[in-house]
């Protein structure tokens, strides 16, 4: 199982949703890498976010598939987080003097809206408290793992925080790792799972050789 984050989307525009001019080159060495290395899906799965769903859609239509889209795949709403843990007014991307936040200012701003999302546990405020969330990214990774078959692959395009959340679950970290993976969750980074009798095991996390080969200016944090 090919846990894919989406190409890079596009901070500071009306809509955030869609892909940036970089994102679709990323995207196209994405779709080459994972040729190059002979991965051919069985399944190509996404969550129902644009950004993501425009990251799997090439490679499936490489592969002449389908997009499967689960909802479960989804990340954690952050604007609806920010509006109950944030430190700072609504707009969330603008100073008090209306210039633009950079993408590590609003970083920073999430990052401590998330420590406090986390901490509150079932007890929050937001539609989705963090168990929940934990609870459908845990269910959408069994859903997975159950469709496999023996030496079957899956890639499943989602984002940086539900990436991250599934990886600090597989190494038994605390909950708030999350945010640290988050932190350094590269656009189209890979992390790849292995299904066995056993379970379900983390074998690497971010890989991205692919940037690398294309062009290391593709290599994006947010």
């Amino acid at each position: 199982m090919l846990l894919i984050r989406h190409a890079q989307a596009s901070f500071g525009a009306a809509d955030y949703d869609v892909l940036s001019e970089r994102g679709h080159k990323q995207v196209s060495a994405l779709v080459a890498g994972l040729r190059r290395r002979g991965i051919v899906a069985d399944r190509v799965m996404s969550g129902g976010l644009r950004r993501q769903l425009d990251t799997a859609a090439p490679y499936a239509a490489a592969l002449g598939l389908e997009v499967s889209v689960d909802d479960r795949w989804d990340e954690y709403d952050d604007r609806d987080i920010l509006s109950h843990y944030a430190d700072v007014a609504a707009g969330l991307e603008r100073h008090p003097d209306d210039q633009a936040l950079s993408s590590r200012e609003f970083q920073q701003i999430l990052n401590q809206a998330l420590r406090r999302w986390i901490a509150a546990g079932s007890a929050s405020p937001c539609r989705e408290p963090w168990p929940r969330f934990q609870a459908r990214l845990t269910a959408g990774l069994d859903a997975v793992a159950d469709q496999l078959g023996s030496g079957q692959t899956a890639v499943v395009v989602s984002s940086g925080g539900a990436i991250a959340a599934i990886t600090a679950t597989q190494l038994g970290l605390p909950h708030e790792a999350l945010i640290t993976f988050n932190h350094v969750s590269l656009n189209t980074g890979i992390t790849k799972l292995v299904v066995g009798r056993g379970g379900t095991t983390l074998i690497s996390s971010n890989e991205h050789a692919h940037l690398d080969e294309a062009d290391a200016s593709l290599i994006t944090y947010r």
